[in-house]
Formats: C-alpha cells, structure tokens, sequence
C-alpha cells in the first residue's frame, strides 16, 4: 500500500493501460519549518473580521443572483 509506503509507485489502468502513476512525495523534515516566520508576520488584532465582511458580499450575491 502506497500509503503507509509499502510502495514506490501505484498504476491506474483503464483496459490494460496504463493511464495514471502516483508517486510519494520525498519526506521532508517539518521540524525546520516550525517557527520559522515568528515575529516576522504581524496580525491585527481584527484580522478575522475582513471574512465577516467577504462571507456577507458573498451571501449577499448568491441571495440577490449576483448583484451587489
């Protein structure tokens, strides 16, 4: 089973060819990556409330068939 990497690769056929290859993807060490923007990306405090804004245009749209 590819996922649990018992194997390299996995074939999809369709008839008797081949018509896909999944492949793993190499494993990379997420420890490095852990950390790595601390301090360096500062947040407002209502950074959140742009999406209340976004889900109300878009609920708006949907409701009125894509007219503001």
């Amino acid at each position: 089973m590819i996922a649990n990497r018992e194997e390299e690769e996995l074939f999809i056929s369709k008839n008797g060819t081949d018509i896909a290859k999944v492949t793993l993807l190499p494993q990379t060490d997420v420890s490095k990556r852990i950390g790595i923007a601390k301090e360096k990306l500062i947040l407002p405090e209502n950074f959140d409330k742009v999406f209340d804004i976004l889900d109300a245009e878009i609920t708006e749209l949907f409701e009125n068939g894509g007219e503001l």
